[in-house]
C-alpha cells in the first residue's frame, strides 16, 4: 500500500500530528495576541502552550488507546514522552534562562562601548514552564481521544469506499 495512505490511515500518527499541529496553530495565535506575530514563532520552541508535551502525549495516548497499556509501543511512547517533558521543562528551559543574561551581558557590552562577545541575540524561548507543559499534556490527550476514536476510523472508511 501507499505510505501516505498508510500514513492518512494510521491513528498514532494522527494523534501526534494533530496535537503537534493544534498545539502550534495555538501558540502562534496565542503568542501573536500577546506580543505581536513574529514569523519565527512559526517554528521556534518555547511558548504556550508545549508543542514538545501536545505531540509526544498523543503520540502515547494514541498508543495506549489503539495498542493497549501492556503493548511495547505504549511502554516506548510513554518513557519518550517523559523524557521529552522533562527536557523541555528543565534543560531546554535553563537554556532560554540562560540566553537571556547572556543577551543583557551583551547590551551592556554595547552600551559601554565594548565589542561583544557574540554578534546576534540568543534565543530566550526554549523551553517551557509548568503551565505550559500541562496545557500541551491537555492538547496531545483530546487530540489523541479525537483522533483515535472519531476521526481515524472516519477516514479509514471514507478510503476504503474509494478503493484505496
Amino acid at each position: 500500500m501507499n505510505i501516505l495512505t498508510d500514513l492518512i490511515r494510521n491513528p498514532v500518527f494522527l494523534s501526534a500530528g494533530g496535537a503537534w499541529l493544534v498545539a502550534q496553530v495555538t501558540k502562534i495565535i496565542f503568542e501573536s495576541i500577546r506580543y505581536g506575530f513574529h514569523a519565527k514563532r512559526l517554528a521556534g520552541g518555547g511558548g504556550m502552550p508545549s508543542s514538545h508535551s501536545a505531540t509526544v502525549t498523543g503520540l502515547a495516548v494514541g498508543c495506549l488507546i489503539s495498542c493497549t497499556a501492556a503493548s511495547p509501543e505504549f511502554a516506548i511512547s510513554l518513557f519518550f514522552a517523559m523524557v521529552v517533558i522533562y527536557d523541555a521543562m528543565g534543560v531546554r528551559y535553563e537554556t532560554g534562562k540562560q540566553a537571556k543574561i547572556l543577551n543583557a551581558m551583551r547590551e551592556r557590552e554595547i552600551r559601554e562601548g565594548k565589542e561583544p562577545l557574540f554578534d546576534t541575540l540568543l534565543d530566550e524561548k526554549m523551553g517551557h514552564t509548568l503551565p505550559e507543559v500541562i496545557v500541551g499534556i491537555l492538547i496531545g490527550g483530546a487530540v489523541a481521544l479525537l483522533m483515535c476514536l472519531w476521526a481515524a476510523p472516519l477516514i479509514d472508511s471514507a478510503l476504503s469506499a474509494a478503493g484505496m
